[in-house]
């Protein structure tokens, strides 16, 4: 019989952080079992406090630093640690981003179980005024904004996030930012001069590699656009190596931002999009013609499209990853590319071994850091597949 050791909560002890695992949390161990400390950095040896446990893990919150990482740096934003936004601020940047393609790595190898992945390449944001769009709730009083704690469900004031773009760190300054009536919760974007707001101008255009694409606060959009501009980039130059006579798939395509690019290289476009007015701005930005636009669930889609025939597919889904019905479509489906945009490491590794097991093969596998300073992952995973031609679109 195996006798598992009990963590009690409340219990001090010392240990030295091994890593960082998913979430931003360093691991630790007692006792031969696994603890996960907030605001850790790998080398570093720490007293924490058991503030949660389970029969084989446990997580602890720091006390006393007493021997401080070399990965480890001052926080730039006086609020760290207090605002729930941030969760690596106390990490080197490098540090942050090897941390990242560790984490992603591992995910394919524990929850996807496959051998063999690519090493994923690394594309780094500027570390600090990267992030166009933000959310901000209403302060208790009425008066102000500011971000969720990170403990608990309150809202801390702000008057600088040097995360933020410049436009948004400018407006915070001036005290100027009110919540839209009858709204606790809102959305700004800007770049260049650009200014958009729920509750204000939500709609405009935003300058993506010279172009400009229409969006609205109001709406889910990247909120690092030198990454997307790059992302956008690496999907453009394989849409070169697809079959170009024959349909691009854009599922879950928001307002149309990739299809947008792509649009120039396929005869028609079919765009997947649950969100209604989302699919509305996509039409205005991507055009009528031939292409198709369905506002359903992927489940939906996908169980009325039969083996498909597409020269390109691309799929940006949400945390959640694909549906049942759609990594049963894609592990079926005949294209030759397969460009899947990724959220959310564990889900992407999940879903990845069922494609896979379609007979597809993963030839690429990018990191792109769209959030620094957070645990959030973005990535790109190619797929490619041998098919039978011939048959008609």
């Amino acid at each position: 019989m195996v006798y598992f050791k009990v963590m009690a909560i409340g219990e001090i002890f010392s240990t030295r952080v091994e890593g960082i695992v998913s979430g931003g949390r360093g691991l630790a161990r007692k006792d031969g079992l696994p603890v996960f400390i907030g605001q850790s950095s790998p080398g570093d040896r720490l007293r924490a406090r058991i503030v949660r446990e389970s029969r084989d893990w446990a997580e602890a919150e720091p006390l006393e630093i007493l021997e401080a990482s070399p990965l480890r740096v001052e926080p730039l934003c006086p609020r760290y640690g207090i605002c729930g936004g941030c969760s690596l601020q106390h990490l080197a940047y490098d540090s942050q981003l090897e941390a990242k393609k560790s984490i992603l790595k591992e995910s394919f190898a524990r929850i996807g179980a496959l051998p063999g992945v690519p090493e994923p390449a690394v594309f780094p944001s500027p570390p600090w005024e990267y992030r166009n769009r933000m959310q901000f709730h209403r302060l208790p009083n009425g008066r102000g904004v500011g971000l969720m704690a990170r403990k608990g469900a309150g809202v801390v004031p702000l008057s600088d996030c040097p995360a933020a773009d410049r436009g948004i760190r400018d407006l915070l300054a001036s005290g100027l930012i009110s919540p839209p009536p009858h709204k606790d919760r809102f959305t700004l974007y800007s770049r260049d001069g650009l200014l958009l707001r729920e509750g204000g101008p939500s709609r405009g255009r935003v300058k993506l590699r010279g172009e400009g694409i229409l969006m609205d606060a109001a709406l889910f959009f990247q909120s690092n656009a030198a990454l997307l501009e790059r992302l956008i980039g690496d999907l453009l130059a394989l849409a070169g190596e697809a079959d170009r006579s024959r349909p691009l798939a854009d599922i879950y395509c928001g307002v149309g931002t990739f299809a947008f690019f792509l649009k120039g290289s396929f005869p028609r476009i079919d765009l997947v999009e649950e969100n209604r007015a989302a699919l509305a701005l996509a039409r205005e930005n991507v055009g009528g013609g031939e292409n198709g636009y369905f506002a359903m669930k992927d489940e939906e889609w996908a169980r009325g499209r039969g083996r498909g025939n597409y020269g390109f597919i691309v799929a940006d889904p949400p945390r959640q990853g694909l549906s049942p019905a759609m990594r049963a479509w894609l592990a079926g489906v005949e294209a030759p590319i397969l460009a899947y945009v990724s959220c959310d490491s564990s889900t992407l590794a999940r879903d990845s071994r069922e494609l896979l097991a379609g007979g597809w093969s993963l030839e690429g596998l990018g990191f792109y850091d769209f959030y620094p300073q957070t645990a959030h992952i973005e990535s790109l995973a190619v797929f490619k597949r041998e098919f039978q031609k011939g048959v008609k679109p």
